[in-house]
């Protein structure tokens, strides 16, 4: 298999063909300490993942499933359709000052219209950052975002449990350890405001540089969410959306996408061709 290769934490992805990628999983080095256990949680991974792509089929806002690749003599995974632009955290990282407000305004409706259609299928994500959405060029003028990787997610009513929380900045930390709607709500708060800004909840643009940067922030906002602290969104399109979510203000994502399409319409006429149900 003649690739193209990257690596995230539990996955490998490889390009396949032109426009199709494999993830799969990474290999534990077999001497470490923790080889079954975290051998057996990246499987379970790959199971939960597997699961709910066949749940959610085909939608506008996912990252389009094309099966379970398993061709002797290559790596086992999911077969995925490629996005144009990779990731949205770091489409943002790259081109935050030359993205219009109006393409960040209906990325911010297809962030929540992508979390109300998995939660109408009793999908909870669980680990919502813009790391998690894909920038695609539905048409060489469309940039439209693709929900991916669950892995982590949970369906009660398949029995699956992929055992993530959200990162901080993303999470509430007032909230029990366990994956509810309200878990991706109060993310989809923090991944809009990231859209919107250019940068993460209490932190400036670009990645981490080191270890000890990421804890540093992971204690402060932490903190400062735990005391119901939260930045100012004044003057922000739907800041009063923001707030909400991350108050714990709505009882289900399709209020918070009803409230988005209704601030949305009173901007501007011209949105419809934005919107799925």
């Amino acid at each position: 298999m003649a690739l193209e290769s990257f690596q995230g934490s539990t996955s490998h992805f490889c390009r396949v063909k032109r426009g199709v990628v494999l993830k799969y999983p990474v290999q534990i080095w077999s001497e470490s300490s923790s080889h079954k256990l975290l051998t057996d949680k990246i499987a379970n991974n790959f199971s939960v993942e597997r699961q709910i792509f066949h749940l959610l089929g085909s939608h506008p806002r996912i990252v389009l499933y094309l099966g379970w690749h398993d061709a002797p003599g290559d790596p086992r995974g999911l077969l995925l359709v490629e996005s144009s632009y990779g990731n949205l955290q770091r489409y943002l990282d790259e081109n935050y000052e030359t993205t219009s407000s109006s393409l960040r305004r209906k990325w911010c409706i297809q962030v929540v219209e992508s979390i109300a259609y998995i939660h109408r299928h009793d999908v909870i994500h669980s680990d919502l950052r813009p790391e998690n959405f894909l920038v695609h060029a539905t048409t060489p003028t469309s940039l439209d975002l693709w929900l991916c990787d669950f892995g982590g997610s949970t369906c009660e009513k398949l029995g699956l449990d992929g055992g993530h929380l959200p990162d901080s900045g993303f999470y509430d930390p007032k909230s029990e350890p366990v994956s509810t709607a309200q878990t991706d709500i109060f993310s989809v708060a923090s991944v809009i405001y990231t859209i919107l800004t250019g940068h993460w909840p209490y932190r400036g643009p670009g990645p981490f540089r080191t270890g000890e940067e990421m804890e540093e922030y992971r204690q402060r906002v932490d903190h400062l969410f735990e005391q119901g602290q939260f930045p100012d969104v004044d003057g922000l399109f739907a800041g009063k959306v923001i707030m909400k979510c991350w108050r714990n203000e709505y009882a289900n994502a399709d209020d918070v996408l009803q409230e988005f399409r209704s601030d949305m319409m009173r901007e501007t006429s011209d949105v419809q061709s934005w919107f799925v149900i």
